[in-house]
């Protein structure tokens, strides 16, 4: 038994302080497809038809945990790729991150990086 009839796909969302400075971080930093909705809302097109709405809201305050996670095949050439586009990684000495971001200690590996906004994201290996 449904209990819900969706009418597409769940989606998730989160908030940013400007929409033009995530659409074109998303769009021309990551390289993802970018959209914009009947709202004025952002939605970013993540593959096999999943979506997050990226919406505005007035004083933002990101959150204090990793809010989207892009899993990649290849850490060391993602956060290569993603420095030589200004992406500046983040240092946690509490956790043994290496210079370039890379937590090594057990787990995959993973980077994390803040969008314009200050939400926290990452890369890691699949």
């Amino acid at each position: 038994m449904t209990i819900l009839e969706l009418t597409r796909q769940p989606f998730s969302g989160f908030a940013v302080d400007d929409l033009p400075a995530a659409r074109a971080f998303y769009a021309e930093t990551l390289g993802l497809t970018v959209t914009e909705n009947k709202m004025g809302m952002l939605e970013l097109h993540l593959g096999s038809g999943a979506i997050v709405l990226i919406y505005p809201r007035p004083g933002h305050v990101p959150a204090q945990f990793t809010i989207l996670n892009f899993p990649v095949g290849d850490i060391e050439s993602a956060v290569d790729a993603l420095a030589a586009k200004g992406v500046v990684f983040q240092q946690y000495p509490q956790m043994g991150t290496d210079n370039r971001g890379i937590f090594r200690h057990g787990g995959p590996l993973i980077a994390w990086f803040t969008d314009p906004a200050g939400n926290v994201l990452s890369v890691v290996q699949d």
